[in-house]
Parts: C-alpha cells; structure tokens; sequence
C-alpha cells in the first residue's frame, strides 16, 4: 500500500475489501518496511543490517532490524483495532526463502546467499520458524479470523533460470532445480500450517513449482502471463490450485483522468477468455479465482490505489453474472 500512515491504509482496506482484507505493507517509511527487510525482521537466529545497496546478514541484531520490527508491530496493533470481531479470511505477507536468499547478502561477502547452500539451508529454516510465530501472532490478536498466508517470490523465476547475478555482475549464480526450489518452499508452508498462496508477478511464473511446494494458490499478473505458459497454468489449475489473478492496474485508473471510469467487467471478462483459452469451463473460475491488482500498490496515490480496490470488488461480484450471461 502507499504512503506512510498503518491507520489509514489499514481503513482503506477493510473499507473496500470486507471479504478479503489483508495485513498492510507500507514500504514508503523506508528500510525495514519494504518487501526484504520487513520479512528480514521475522528470521530467527540471524541477524540483518543495511547496506549501501540493501540488506545482509550480520553478526548480531541492531538498529536495522530493530526499526523494521518497530514498524512490523505498530502495523499489528492497527490490523488489531481494525479486526476486532473479525471471523473471515484475513491475509498476511512475507517474503518467500528464495527472493530473500537472492537480496541478502552474505556477511563477509557481497555476494547473494543464494550462492551460499548452507546459508540458504540456515535462511528456509530460520524463515519457516519466523513465519510460523508471525502467523500465530496474527492468530492471538484476531483470533476469529482464519489466516492466509502469502509468500511473495518476484525472483523465484531468476533462481530457477541461474539469473542472478553474483556481487561482481560478472557471473551468475548456478540455478536452482525445480524439486529443490519447491522443497524449501514446502517446509515454509507446512510450517505455517495454514492456507498458503505463492505470489511471483514476473514473467514465466514456475506453476509446477508451486504446485509441488503444496501451495494452495498461486498469485500472478495475468498480463505478465505468455501464451507458452498457460498449458503449465491449465494443468496447476485441474491440480486443484487455485489462482489470485491481477487483472487490475490502478495505472490503467489512473490514466482515466476526467473521463469515465472503467468498467469492472472488463476484468472479469479477461479471467473468462484466458479460462476458455486453457480449455477449462469458467463457472469454475467462480470457486478457483480472485480478482486482485496486478502487482502491488506501493507506487499509487493512497485515493488510487483505494479505487483499485474498490474495482477488484466490483469485478469479483461481476465475475458469476457474466460467466451466467455468456453460458
């Protein structure tokens, strides 16, 4: 979410998502708020720190750390007031095991502790426990709600593809397998003991990967999504997983201007050709799929990004009468 205000973004978002409301993440208070370092506060027994270029592991905890659990915590006590009574579902985020080993660095090496194995052992299991006490903490503080917890993996695909890139940009570093990759994954998951979605808004999203990890859900910028990869799409989906498909752009709002607004339908059509287009019935993307924003809304106007909320809603109640109209 943009902006730098827990309470007001946390309004904003039981306000138009009553259904589906979420944990806010706000990244524009800085370091310790963004994706890594936000999550970088939950790992158990391995400290962080700042760089110049990011985060790495350290020695032992200080400011950094500290600041991001500081803001972690007060983004808490806002979801607590807002959920009181709370009995739906209610989404958290953390960042998957695979995009944090490939931002961290290691502690005495500017390289990533992807390149690293044991440090990538030593950063799954400290993550799984560290996800797991943050989701028992959401548990405790709305205790009517049933938790969903969302692993955000924008670099699994580089991972997998030996695309990243070592700290002299020289090299890359040697990919990752698929069942290894899945592997870490579960053990995140299971841990959590919860319903889980993998969210990678990249191109050429590993479906079979996720599907392996045990994940629940898959979460991906369908306009993102090549015409190659919908068969792996199609097979995830009959597998029995289920998708988080971002279909709205609040740039798309945004460019409106003055004129009218957009039609919510439009989205909603879109799940239905891509549905048609993988060979499967759309009623049942009815029970398999919810609409969301494409990828994010960090970079909109706290009133931009609002309305795309607003329209995700209006789609997903759109989504059943047009796959009734169109048969």
């Amino acid at each position: 979410m943009p902006g730098t205000d827990p309470r007001a973004a946390t309004a904003a978002i039981f306000a138009e998502l009553p259904d589906f409301p979420y944990l806010a993440e706000l990244p524009g208070r800085g370091p310790g708020a963004d994706l890594v370092g936000r999550t970088a506060a939950l790992l158990v027994g391995m400290p962080v720190e700042t760089t110049t270029g990011g985060w790495r592991l350290a020695d032992r905890p200080g400011r950094d750390a500290r600041r991001a659990a500081s803001m972690l915590s007060r983004d808490l006590d806002e979801l607590e007031e807002a959920a009181q009574s709370w009995d739906g579902p209610l989404k958290v985020q953390a960042c998957g095991p695979w995009t944090m080993a490939a931002s961290i660095e290691l502690t005495r090496r500017r390289d990533p502790a992807l390149a690293d194995q044991g440090a990538v052992a030593d950063l799954t299991v400290s993550l799984a426990e560290g996800v797991a006490l943050h989701v028992a903490e959401v548990r405790k503080r709305v205790p009517g709600a049933t938790i969903v917890l969302q692993l955000d993996e924008p670099s699994l695909p580089a991972v997998l593809a030996g695309a990243v890139p070592s700290a002299s940009g020289l090299n890359r570093i040697t990919e990752v397998e698929g069942s290894t990759a899945a592997a870490s994954l579960r053990v995140i998951l299971a841990g959590a003991g919860v319903f889980s979605v993998v969210h990678c808004c990249a191109a050429e999203v590993p479906f079979g990967v996720i599907t392996a990890a045990g994940a629940g859900a898959a979460a991906f910028d369908l306009g993102l999504l090549r015409r190659e990869d919908e068969d792996g799409l199609a097979e995830a989906v009959e597998s029995g997983l289920g998708l988080l498909t971002g279909v709205i752009a609040f740039d798309a709002i945004r460019q409106q201007g003055s004129g009218p607004p957009p039609d919510p339908a439009d989205a909603a059509r879109r799940i239905t050709a891509l549905w048609r287009r993988i060979g499967l019935r759309p009623a049942a993307a009815t029970a398999g799929v919810v609409i969301t924003p494409s990828c994010g809304l960090a970079g909109a106007t706290p009133a931009g990004a609002r309305q795309t909320l607003a329209w995700c809603a209006r789609a997903a109640r759109i989504l059943p009468e047009l796959i009734e109209e169109e048969g």
